[in-house]
C-alpha cells in the first residue's frame, strides 16, 4: 500500500498491547491498539498526512481547509505545518477546549462555526470555494481512508493470527480503511463497528443498506458525532464490515474509567466504545484473538471530571 510508504517515519507505529485483565474479563485474548499514543493523540494524523502528501505544488501554495470536532483538526494542522503549507480548521462551537488549543498550537487558523461537525463542514466547504484551498475531508476521501488503513497493516504485522477487530465509527473512514486493508490479506477476519446509541447514523446506514441520518447526534464520544457517514465509507462498510453494534453513554463512561483504573490508559469517549462493546454485548468472540482500537486519548479532563463528580462519594 502506497500510504504505508508515505507515512513511514512520519507517524508513530503505535503499540499493540495484550491485556491480561481484559482478556480474563471477556474470555478472549484481548489486545489494545494504542492510537491514543499516536502523534496529536489520535489516529487522524495518518489520513491527514497521507492526503497532504499527494497535493500538487499549486495546491500546497493555496493551503488546506478542513472541518473537525478536534482530532482530525490536529492531524491536519500538524501535517500542514510539517509540509510548510497554511491551514484553516473550522470547529463546532462545542469542541473541547483542549483540542482547539492544540490545533492552534500546531499553527492552524481556527474558526468556530455551528454546533456540530456538519455545520462546521458546510463552512469549511464555503472557505474552500472562496479561497481556493484544498478541502481535506475528515473521512470521505480515498487518501484519508488509505492513511487510516495503515493501522490494519500494523495489526496484521504484529498479530498475524488476529480473529476480530473492533473499530469506533463516526463518519466511517477509519473502519473502511482498516477493513479493506486487513480483508485484502485475510478475508476471514471479523471487523465490527461500534457507535454510541445516541449517534447511530453509521449503524443505521449499515443495517438499512442505505444512507441514514441522525439529525441531532449527541454523546460523550464527541469524535463520533456526525449526522451521516461518508458516501465512500458507507460503500466500503457495506462491502467489508461484518457486524455493527451500539453502546450506551453509561457503558462508554464506565469503559473510560475501567481503562484508566485497570490498564492505566487514558482514552477519550470515542476510544473507549470498543471496550464498552466487549464488556456489555454478546459478540461471540470467546477464545479468539481480539483487537480493540483505542482511537484517541484527547480527553477534556476538566469536563470529564465534572461529569464524574455527581458519582463521587465523599467520606468523613
Amino acid at each position: 500500500m502506497q500510504a504505508k510508504f508515505r507515512l513511514n517515519g512520519q507517524v508513530h507505529r503505535t503499540p499493540l498491547v495484550h491485556s491480561r485483565t481484559f482478556s480474563s474479563m471477556t474470555g478472549t485474548e484481548l489486545y489494545l491498539k494504542m492510537e491514543n499514543m499516536q502523534k496529536t493523540g489520535a489516529f487522524k494524523v495518518r489520513g491527514a498526512m497521507n492526503k497532504i502528501a499527494t497535493l500538487s505544488a499549486a495546491e500546497r501554495a493555496a493551503g488546506v481547509v478542513t472541518a473537525s470536532a478536534g482530532n482530525h483538526a490536529q492531524g491536519v494542522a500538524l501535517a500542514a505545518a510539517q509540509a510548510g503549507i497554511p491551514s484553516t480548521v473550522v470547529m463546532p462551537t462545542g469542541a473541547p477546549e483542549a483540542k482547539l488549543l492544540a490545533t492552534e498550537g500546531y499553527g492552524s487558523k481556527v474558526i468556530l462555526h455551528g454546533t456540530n461537525y456538519d455545520d462546521a463542514f458546510e463552512q469549511a466547504n464555503r472557505i474552500a470555494v472562496t479561497d481556493g484551498a484544498t478541502l481535506v475531508h475528515a473521512f470521505d476521501d480515498p487518501f484519508v481512508i488509505a492513511g487510516q488503513g495503515t493501522i490494519g497493516i500494523e495489526i496484521l504485522d504484529d498479530l498475524p493470527n488476529v480473529d476480530a477487530i473492533l473499530v469506533p465509527v463516526g463518519g466511517g473512514g477509519l473502519i473502511s480503511g482498516i477493513a479493506m486493508a486487513v480483508k485484502t490479506v485475510r478475508p476471514d477476519i471479523r471487523v465490527i463497528g461500534v457507535q454510541p446509541a445516541t449517534a447511530s447514523s453509521g449503524f443505521d446506514s449499515w443495517h438499512n443498506k442505505a444512507m441514514s441520518r441522525v439529525e441531532k447526534p449527541s454523546s460523550a464520544a464527541d469524535g463520533l458525532l456526525v449526522k451521516k457517514p461518508g458516501e465512500l465509507p458507507l460503500k466500503l462498510m457495506l462491502e467489508y464490515v461484518d457486524d455493527f453494534v451500539l453502546v450506551s453513554e453509561q457503558e462508554i463512561a464506565s469503559a473510560m474509567v475501567m481503562l484508566l483504573e485497570r490498564a492505566k490508559v487514558l482514552a477519550e469517549g470515542a476510544g473507549a466504545v470498543c471496550l464498552a462493546a466487549m464488556m456489555n454485548l454478546p459478540l461471540g468472540l470467546e477464545g479468539r484473538n481480539v483487537v480493540l482500537l483505542l482511537s484517541g486519548g484527547n480527553v477534556d479532563l476538566l469536563r470529564w471530571a465534572h461529569s464524574l463528580a455527581p458519582r463521587t462519594v465523599h467520606h468523613a
